[in-house]
């Protein structure tokens, strides 16, 4: 009997969880990253709704919550840092959630628990993919990295991000791919923790559609982030070329901005995004199928990424696991992707469904949209109306019962 074979682009959550659920169902597992070696860092992710069962059956939840980032609860502030409302931080799924983590904690975690029989290639990507259909349904799919390496798979799992290269070599970007960009743009980085940092998130709206965040980390520094309403396009911009932009557009911003856009200008680890949701026609085609961010990318505003990533690897190796040991024909897998795909979308739907309006709501551009939106806060955020503004916050759960993982590795 030949043992299957997965080769997974891309080594973050979706990629480590997908490569774990398959060797754990006897798969052999080839991943290949870009970066050249594993990618720590990152900001705050979490665990919620099903992925807390998910992580359970990997037996990863207390490495997990050892990695906490420290972060108690989360309040919004003013201009001078009075603490004006109090997110519902109580119970598992509150704004800071009970497994809150650095993403790049959450990937080691996975990373370091993967069993032997799961092969990397850092600093590749993909250049080429063959994927033909065989008369004889036993087909593979052939994939030629950059560096020239030629693999044969029986599947192919892109796990990579939002703008993921790797999917539109596979799939028609106008018929199957729908990115869809809500008009918000975030800069990401690591600052030096100071005194008035606390084991608070805090968040701060000013005029002009900008928000600071400021939100502290196990390591001893503080993960900052600025938040804005934006056409200027600046995904993926390298620092030097997005400070500017940003100390031109946080002019008057007040509280710590300024403490920010300074501890920006030296750090090494800025990042910064347009949010774009991804809306796929399809998540499969032939012998590949693509999961994560790459797949259906529901942005820090519609929450629970992490978690529908960690869940997503989970379904998948369950819906091959229902198809048994020996190599996948072509028909095996378009059995098992249908079933991925049915279990994961109506998760994948309910967090993508952002309201119409939420994010006028959520960057007034005026003093007056802006005094609106804080008396909105406060009843909002009343005690009476706690129990319904925690609903906001619990993303990625479902009354479905995830289907069944059979193990094929002793």
């Amino acid at each position: 009997m030949t043992t299957p074979h997965a080769v997974i682009s891309g080594a973050s959550i979706a990629g480590l969880s997908t490569a774990w659920w398959l060797r754990h169902i006897g798969w052999d597992v080839t991943v290949i990253e870009r970066a050249p070696a594993f990618r720590d860092g990152g900001q705050n992710v979490d665990v919620r709704g099903v992925a807390r069962e998910v992580l359970d059956r990997m037996g990863l939840t207390e490495a997990i919550r050892s990695r906490n980032t420290t972060e108690t609860g989360t309040v919004l502030v003013d201009a001078d840092g009075r603490v004006t409302s109090e997110l519902p931080s109580d119970g598992p799924d509150g704004a800071t959630a009970e497994l809150e983590v650095l993403r790049g904690d959450f990937a080691r975690v996975v990373l370091e628990d993967l069993p032997a029989g799961v092969a990397f290639v850092y600093g590749e990507t993909i250049d080429d993919v063959d994927d033909p259909a065989g008369d004889d349904g036993t087909d593979r799919v052939t994939l030629t990295t950059t560096s020239g390496r030629v693999l044969h798979a029986d599947l192919f799992v892109i796990a990579e991000g939002v703008r993921s290269r790797t999917r539109d070599l596979v799939f028609d970007q106008a018929d199957d791919v729908d990115p869809r960009r809500l008009g918000v743009t975030m800069a990401f980085g690591t600052i030096p923790r100071t005194p008035s940092d606390d084991d608070r998130w805090r968040w701060h709206n000013a005029v002009g559609g900008r928000q600071v965040h400021l939100r502290p980390d196990p390591y001893g520094t503080t993960r900052a982030i600025l938040a804005f309403t934006s056409g200027e396009g600046l995904a993926g911009a390298a620092r030097d070329e997005a400070l500017p932009v940003l100390r031109d557009r946080y002019a008057g911003a007040g509280w710590e901005t300024a403490r920010v856009l300074d501890g920006f200008a030296a750090s090494d680890d800025v990042y910064v995004d347009d949010l774009t949701q991804i809306r796929m026609r399809r998540w499969h085609r032939g012998r590949t199928v693509v999961v994560g961010d790459a797949a259906w990318c529901v942005t820090p505003m519609g929450g629970g990424g992490a978690s529908l990533a960690l869940t997503g690897g989970y379904v998948l190796a369950a819906a091959l696991s229902s198809r048994g040991t020996d190599v996948p024909s072509r028909l095996d897998l378009d059995a098992a992707f249908g079933g991925f795909e049915r279990w994961m979308r109506p998760l994948v739907d309910q967090i993508q469904g952002i309201p119409k309006g939420i994010v006028r709501f959520a960057f007034p551009q005026t003093r007056l949209g802006l005094a609106v939106r804080g008396l909105a806060d406060k009843v909002l955020l009343s005690p009476a109306l706690r129990p319904v503004a925690a609903r906001f916050t619990q993303v990625a759960d479902t009354d479905v019962p995830l289907p069944q993982i059979h193990s094929h590795v002793g």
